[in-house]
């Protein structure tokens, strides 16, 4: 840290000596030797500068003013997340004042509001009256209040007008309209992108370079309300990354790219010319795992275009578009040769040989996207690091991970960033369960979150199950467990996400020569006719590598690894109460087309889609009964 901490003081201390030169100037005049000092301050100033710029690794075909600006702002993040790791540190040893503050000024901005004084939100001094005098809430609650300021009402719930009506993802239900603040996205990166960008200089100090970021990211689809306020996705989007952009390999012309699977073809395409390419980044590792699919799909094509310096006439391209990006494709024989002997040779580890300097993938892999993170460590990204950064929703940022290299993701609660309580998870089902704060909850123990945020929800149950998995001085630090929604139960036996996925995982070592690609289940209850009348069971359809077929006792096998690990389960199962499950096996390429039919429907962003685990629309669950191949 030490040598880190030079580089940066000398570019910083030359500004502000430049600075206190300029004040000596206007207030006293130039003396006579000072112009001489200034031009040799500046020339020793500017030669070391561009000495530190020189000494990092960076990508091919910059200019210098491109790799000073990412120079200027990888510092200036870097000493704001520091300075905000510092603040986060200092938090955590006084949780539960840094909670009271956070919830006061989040009343007292809301105090004059419809919602406000139905509330009485002037009168609460504490979190004691709040929770006493507030409801706990879900979003049936909140419903016709955003319509409310969707169509142009002002100050319902929250003082300022929304930035925007963020729709999530709807994973385990329908796609929920939440308002989206200045401060919600002012938090966000202060106390969530500033920090973990610390926290993964500190893990991986080659990332500390002045190479490009390929970034999966596409333009989502924006609509307004009558109000004329924009609905859609809260994340990062092309759009509000605009400024960052140079960052990045792919050219701002390819955002402008409504076609999805267009657009990631041209992810591919300028990721693939640049050899020096130092992360992969996107939102979600399902998003990665795609990119890769595609890229073992379409690498022919794409080592053609680097060949022959062109842009593939399959890409429905508007004219404009097509000319922008065909004048930064020059012909590159030679990468061409190099990147088609590296697929020639397989696609595990391909990541690796492709980007030689590639130092990590960053991108959430925990809960629904575990999976994605397995199956990209044991093939394409085989040897590079992932980072999981954030627990995050379009609710808000929840927590951070200040541990990167460690395997299991935890993350450390943000208690500046929500007011959080806590219902124990035996007590989900009661109609008035009580709740516990942030320095009452026990180790070992899992609950459902309920938050108060910067955004007009107010003991707002989230449906995310969390494990406590230890204390960060006095701050909880917690894994996610499972969506309430997302749990399968179809006569009060409860098996989570991750429980379900582990039992699968388990099976599947057990069918000879198969890798899992992808999965989801449906209760028996939903599928009707599509089935037969049959006791409640479980439908599971899989997505396999290597095999084309399951045997009978090769499924059942499924239903007795499900037995073995949860009592719950095997008690109804014994009692015959609930039925065997049935697997389906199905085509490749199954889950991809579902995907896209899941986002059609609900009007979800690729930049924030999550596969459902369980389906709850018997629509989804008839697509792949029909695209059964076993």
């Amino acid at each position: 840290m030490a040598s880190s901490w030079r580089r940066v003081a000398v570019p910083l201390g030359f500004a502000v000596l430049s600075v206190a030169v300029a004040i000596v100037v206007q207030t006293h005049g130039m003396p006579p030797l000072l112009p001489s000092a200034l031009g040799v301050c500046s020339l020793v100033g500017m030669a070391l500068l561009w000495r530190d710029i020189g000494s990092k690794v960076r990508g091919e075909s910059r200019t210098w003013s491109g790799l000073l600006g990412q120079y200027v702002a990888v510092k200036a993040v870097g000493w704001l997340g520091r300075r905000q790791r510092r603040r986060l540190e200092d938090d955590t040893l006084n949780v539960k004042r840094v909670q009271e503050e956070t919830l006061l000024k989040r009343l007292r901005k809301n105090t004059d509001t419809s919602y406000g004084r139905e509330f009485d939100f002037s009168s609460m001094k504490d979190s004691a009256s709040f929770r006493a005098r507030h409801p706990i809430t879900t979003y049936e609650h909140y419903r016709d209040l955003i319509r409310r300021i969707a169509a142009g009402e002002e100050k319902v719930i929250i003082a300022e007008k929304p930035l925007i009506l963020a729709m999530t993802s709807g994973t385990s239900g329908s796609s929920a309209m939440l308002l989206s603040t200045k401060d919600t996205n002012t938090e966000f990166f202060l106390q969530g992108v500033t920090v973990c960008l610390d926290a993964m200089r500190q893990a991986f100090p080659a990332t500390d370079s002045l190479q490009r970021t390929t970034k999966f990211f596409y333009t989502p689809t924006f609509r307004q309300s009558e109000a004329g306020i924009t609905i859609g996705p809260n994340s990062s989007t092309p759009a509000s990354s605009r400024h960052m952009l140079n960052l990045y390999t792919t050219p701002a012309p390819a955002f402008e790219v409504p076609s999805e699977k267009d657009t990631l073809y041209l992810h591919l395409l300028f990721a693939l010319k640049d050899q020096s390419v130092g992360t992969l980044e996107s939102n979600f590792a399902s998003t990665v795992f795609y990119a890769f699919a595609a890229l073992q799909d379409r690498w022919q094509e794409l080592v053609g275009d680097i060949e022959r310096g062109t842009v593939s006439s399959a890409l429905a391209l508007e004219p404009k578009v097509r000319t922008r990006l065909e004048a930064l494709m020059k012909p590159d024989p030679e990468r061409a040769a190099q990147l088609r002997v590296n697929f020639q040779d397989g696609f595990k580890g391909i990541a690796k040989r492709l980007w030689p300097h590639l130092h990590l993938v960053l991108a959430v892999d925990s809960g629904s996207n575990q999976i994605y993170g397995e199956m990209l460590r044991e093939s394409y990204c085989q040897g590079v690091p992932f980072y999981s950064p954030f627990y995050a929703a379009t609710e808000g940022l929840i927590g951070v991970n200040l541990w990167p290299q460690e395997p299991n993701r935890r993350y450390l609660l943000c208690p500046r960033s929500m007011f959080c309580e806590f219902l124990p998870e035996s007590s989900l089902e009661e109609e008035a369960p009580h709740t516990l704060l942030m320095e009452e909850v026990k180790e070992g123990q899992s609950y459902e979150l309920v938050i108060t945020n910067a955004s007009g929800l107010f003991r707002y149950r989230m449906g995310d199950i969390l494990k406590v998995v230890g204390f960060h001085n006095q701050c909880p630090m917690v894994e996610f467990q499972y969506r309430r929604g997302q749990m399968l139960n179809v006569r009060g036996e409860k098996v989570s996400e991750a429980l379900f996925l582990n039992t699968l995982k388990k099976a599947v070592t057990q069918w000879p020569g198969s890798q899992l690609i992808d999965y989801c289940c449906a209760e028996s209850g939903i599928m009707g006719d599509s089935i037969g009348g049959s006791d409640p069971h479980y439908q599971v359809f899989v997505e396999l590598k290597g095999v084309r077929n399951l045997t009978e006792e090769q499924r059942y096998k499924l239903d007795i690894c499900l037995q073995q690990d949860s009592a719950v389960y095997r008690s109804f199962r014994v009692k015959g109460s609930i039925g065997p499950m049935r697997v389906q096996l199905v085509a490749d390429g199954a889950f991809k087309e579902l995907r896209k039919q899941m986002m059609d429907f609900s009007n979800t962003s690729p930049n924030t889609f999550k596969m459902h685990r369980v389906l709850r629309r018997k629509e989804y669950a008839d697509f792949l009964l029909g695209k059964t191949v076993s």
